[in-house]
């Protein structure tokens, strides 16, 4: 399976009072792109929530931080899930400008029912979707 990768420019609201992305916004970055891997996946999560009662939630975030991204960047940020369990899945992540690898994540997502926040199984067509994103 290979990564999915997706676009973002760096803007001044990306960047701290030096100049650079400020390190938060790089799982602001992560998130932007898990959500477009789904979408082009044919998950849209506000469907989901409506047809299913379920969404994704963060349950942990691991980030480490290699080389500064700065104003008006071009990033590339890839999504790869490398685990995925019945109720939650591990997605890799990176960010790279060129061939420079800027960041990279580990974060665990696990499916919610959106009323209780209860963990439950990721519905299959999810399943069925993303195995072959």
């Amino acid at each position: 399976m290979t990564d999915f990768r997706f676009a973002i420019r760096v803007y001044w609201e990306d960047t701290d009072a030096g100049g650079i992305v400020f390190y938060a916004n790089y799982l602001k970055f992560f998130e932007r792109a898990r959500t477009e891997w789904l979408r082009a996946a044919g998950v849209e999560q506000q469907r989901l929530r409506d047809q299913t009662g379920a969404m994704f939630v963060v349950a942990e975030a691991h980030t480490r931080y290699l080389s500064s991204a700065r104003l008006d960047d071009l990033l590339h940020i890839t999504v790869r899930i490398e685990e995925q369990g019945a109720a939650s899945m591990v997605i890799a992540q990176q960010a790279w400008r060129g061939e420079t690898l800027l960041a990279e994540g580990r974060i665990r997502i696990g499916c919610v029912l959106a009323a209780t926040l209860k963990p439950c199984r990721i519905p299959n067509p999810v399943l069925q979707a993303i195995s072959g994103a």
